[in-house]
């Protein structure tokens, strides 16, 4: 039986927004409930000096930061300080808990995606996975076509980041009048935000531009998604994940299954317990400028 290629069923040019502390974002998952299982929100944000977004909690998934232009500074209340170039990803497992700061160092253009766990992963230690520029694997199946691996595979080249709920990340870069196909597990949501130029995107080969998210179909049949150049290069970042098919209630920063674990979490950060108990005397240095 002939493999069957993932079509886009739908596209929009996300709006600016703010967010934070005067930084400026395109959402394109997020909000009102616009979940894709498993991804919770995608932001794509620029943001400069003084601004930024200080002291925050999480608890109950993860978040994806990938520089794209600048440097973003980060500090928790468990002592995890650093900063994050141009290139660099941080994956961080908010798990049961964590208060953190992120602040452009001095400015910055990044992607942060929020990935769900699932319920028996929730409540798990906090935890971070970073690799710079240089250390992210690439896969080049062929001269003008560039595809870093951020997390899962691709042609033969594996992420070393480990995921808790099955995913690819990917950053593809294509010259013109180039064809590339990426394998896509049944089964599994995906999308796409083109960064750059323009292509041809899935089996019915829609054109997608600079500044689009593109979503897969629905009926998640297909096995792999093709992309093809013409006249123009293109770059973009290809989403992709197995849907945990869990009840989600979001309040804010935090994500769980039921109203009434939030209602804990909400306790519990209050009242510094249960894997906040270092918020009580926490107070970012990179953030004490808001």
């Amino acid at each position: 039986m002939a493999s069957v290629a993932r079509k886009i069923i739908k596209s929009f040019s996300p709006k600016s927004q703010p967010e934070g502390v005067g930084a400026v974002v395109r959402r394109c998952i997020g909000g009102s409930r616009n979940y894709l299982d498993p991804f919770l929100m995608c932001d794509f944000a620029t943001v400069s000096q003084p601004d930024g977004f200080p002291d925050h909690p999480h608890r109950g998934f993860e978040t994806v930061s990938y520089i794209l232009e600048g440097a973003i500074a980060h500090e928790d209340f468990a002592g995890h300080k650093g900063v994050i170039k141009a290139g660099d990803i941080q994956w961080m497992t908010a798990g049961r808990g964590i208060v953190h700061a992120e602040m452009p160092a001095p400015s910055a253009s990044a992607l942060q995606l929020w990935v769900n766990l699932p319920s028996t992963e929730k409540m798990c230690k906090p935890a971070y996975q970073e690799l710079q520029d240089a250390n992210i694997p690439r896969a080049t199946p062929e001269e003008g076509i560039t595809i870093k691996v951020i997390a899962g595979e691709s042609h033969g080249v594996k992420s070393p980041v480990f995921t808790r709920t099955q995913t690819m990340i990917m950053d593809f870069s294509l010259a013109a009048n180039k064809k590339v196909e990426q394998p896509v597990p049944k089964g599994w949501n995906g999308f796409v935000y083109v960064i750059d130029g323009d292509g041809f995107f899935g089996g019915d080969r829609f054109l997608g531009k600079a500044n689009h998210a593109l979503f897969l179909d629905e009926e998640r049949q297909g096995e792999y998604f093709p992309v093809e150049t013409g006249d123009e290069s293109v770059r973009f970042m290809l989403f992709a994940g197995k849907p945990l098919e869990e009840p989600v209630v979001h309040y804010g920063p935090f994500v769980m299954n039921t109203e009434r674990e939030i209602l804990q979490t909400l306790y519990d950060y209050e009242h510094y317990k249960n894997g906040f108990e270092l918020a009580k005397n926490f107070r970012s240095s990179i953030a004490e400028k808001i």
